[in-house]
């Protein structure tokens, strides 16, 4: 038994019942300890849920920051991240479910330690849209508010992305990729 163990075991339950409906006893459960012994590896259910949020963010951030630090478009960057987030929610539909729908359940001290962290995906997002505004390459009076507009798009097909679904993850990517640049794209520019 590892704290690994526990972690994965606890996001399958997170985005089958929700945070507030999962007790320490099913997390115990479904790793075969006793309630008791899983205190061994983990404080508290917050504890939990604070650490799938770091992992999760961790992965992301990773993803975003390869793309952010290559020499290309803004254009391209808003390509690569579009499919490395898809794609990390696709690869990890646990884990993103309770990113992006559990957060809410944190108490206030995690609160503080974790918006900030959320915050620098945003802040790649904004600065990419920032960067092709800049070089006249995109139209955005605003690129928080479409970093936001895009995020929320994207953060959503964890509701309703199936592996098994008509689309593949990469394929939903490039449509988004599409709506996305269109509405980008400057307006002298074809």
């Amino acid at each position: 038994m590892s704290r690994e163990n526990i972690l994965q075991a606890a996001a399958l339950i997170f985005q089958k019942k929700g945070y507030h409906a999962t007790s320490m006893q099913d997390i115990a459960d479904a790793v075969d300890l006793k309630k008791g012994s899983l205190y061994h590896y983990v404080d508290s259910k917050q504890a939990i849920l604070f650490a799938l949020l770091n992992e999760a963010l961790e992965l992301i951030l990773e993803r975003l920051e390869n793309v952010a630090e290559q020499e290309i478009s803004p254009e391209q960057k808003i390509r690569q991240a579009t499919r490395a987030y898809i794609s990390f929610l696709a690869e990890n539909p646990s884990l993103s479910s309770v990113l992006l729908l559990e957060y809410r359940s944190l108490e206030e001290d995690y609160k503080k330690l974790h918006i900030p962290r959320r915050d620098q995906v945003d802040q790649y997002w904004r600065e990419f849209i920032a960067e092709g505004t800049a070089q006249g390459d995109f139209y955005a009076a605003d690129p928080g508010l479409v970093s936001k507009a895009l995020l929320g798009i994207l953060n959503w097909t964890v509701t309703w992305y199936r592996e098994d679904g008509p689309l593949s993850a990469a394929q939903i990517a490039d449509q988004f990729i599409e709506l996305f640049l269109v509405g980008l794209l400057a307006r002298n520019k074809n």
